[in-house]
């Protein structure tokens, strides 16, 4: 099962693509709790050599609120974690699908929610490079 959907940019290089996506998400009302750079941690931490890999996590207050609001426990599945990587033919750009994170749990409430952010995460990431060949994968939505 795919957990996630993405986009490939060809257009610049990584610190824009991280630049740009922190943009797209402040657009749809996320804030940027934490970036983490795999590549720099791996080579301090463990002296391996890892391709450009970053992960921004971010967090919508409004709707961290209205998921706490509808279960408490949630907390464990927010932030929404993004990467950007190095590709074959650029930078690929994805994000969790949070209808799939919530499949498992029964709420009806969440699952109506992380259709609503699933929707703002797939904005953020089609906004990045509006190049016309980007084309972000479809996932089948899972109700």
């Amino acid at each position: 099962m795919k957990y996630y959907f993405s986009k490939t940019i060809q257009s610049f290089g990584l610190e824009e693509a991280v630049e740009k996506t922190k943009s797209a998400l402040q657009d749809e009302g996320f804030g940027v709790v934490a970036e983490i750079d795999f590549q720099k941690t791996l080579k301090e931490k463990l002296g391996v050599n890892f391709k450009p890999y970053v992960v921004i996590e971010a967090c919508n207050p409004p709707y961290a609120l209205k998921s706490l609001n509808a279960d408490i426990h949630i907390g464990a599945l927010i932030p929404c974690n993004l990467i950007i990587r190095e590709a074959e033919n650029g930078f690929e750009i994805s994000s969790i699908d949070p209808s799939v994170a919530m499949k498992d749990i029964d709420n009806a409430k969440m699952k109506e929610i992380a259709m609503e952010i699933r929707e703002k995460l797939i904005r953020v990431i089609n906004n990045v490079g509006k190049e016309k060949t980007n084309k972000i994968i479809k996932t089948k939505v899972i109700a």
